[in-house]
């Protein structure tokens, strides 16, 4: 979507492969204190068969963007996403996908699929998710006056108040410096899927939680079958990154 200078938008997505640090971004969003954060709405209902959304339960894609709606009239909304999960009804909500302000955040697949394997040794190609977020950037951006914004998240890591800095910026919110450390602990929206978002329950801001190996990636005949699948889309979002001025 494009907005006018100024103008924060009532609807602020954030869409991620997993383990791409959305989390921690959705911490940072919540100790600003002037969002309604919603936590990964799109993939509980893909896997759960409902959502809660403020007062609201939705249980199907339909009803969960009209919810979110509803709730932006009340106050500006953010929610974070992952793409584990295929959602052909957003792809399909051409007004949604231009009224919202979506934006996206990437971690090299490679660092992604170890963190995801360490979670889950069955996980399958499609759910490690960088070919489904390319499909949503492009759906958006097909839609869009400008491109979509793009965090990488190892600039989060390196530069995290340069990085949040500019993204406030692009997205016309305030900048808020003391978003970018928050209380540890663990979210009341987080309990469905809280092993995912145990080592983000420990952090206080924007660290690097896991350990640096992913060499066995690469040396597993199916996660390399995976990472040669998903690399491509990562390279595509990462050329078109939010570029962090240097400080």
């Amino acid at each position: 979507m494009s907005i006018e200078a100024g103008q924060a938008p009532r609807i602020l997505a954030l869409w991620s492969a997993p383990r791409s640090r959305s989390t921690a971004f959705l911490r940072m969003m919540a100790a600003r204190g002037d969002h309604t954060v919603v936590h990964e709405p799109f993939s509980h209902v893909a896997d759960f068969g409902e959502t809660q959304v403020g007062p609201f339960t939705a249980r199907t894609e339909t009803e969960l963007i009209a919810t979110l709606r509803e709730l932006a009239t009340r106050g500006p909304v953010f929610f974070k996403d992952t793409t584990d999960f295929h959602y052909p009804g957003l792809l399909a909500d051409d007004a949604f996908l231009a009224e919202a302000t979506h934006t996206f955040i990437i971690r090299h697949p490679e660092q992604a699929i170890a963190s995801h394997f360490a979670l889950n040794t069955e996980l399958r190609r499609d759910e490690i998710g960088f070919a489904w977020l390319a499909e949503i950037y492009d759906a958006v951006a097909a839609r869009s006056a400008a491109p979509p914004v793009v965090v990488d998240s190892d600039d989060l890591i390196e530069s995290p108040e340069a990085t949040v800095r500019e993204y406030c910026a692009r997205v016309s919110i305030p900048f808020i410096p003391e978003a970018l450390t928050w209380e540890p602990g663990v979210r009341d929206d987080w309990r469905k899927t809280q092993r995912w978002h145990e080592s983000t329950s420990r952090t206080d801001g924007f660290v690097r939680t896991s350990g640096s190996d992913t060499g066995f990636v690469r040396n597993d005949a199916r996660l390399a079958e995976y990472l040669d699948y998903h690399l491509p889309h990562y390279e595509r979002l990462h050329a078109a990154r939010m570029r962090v001025p240097a400080a």
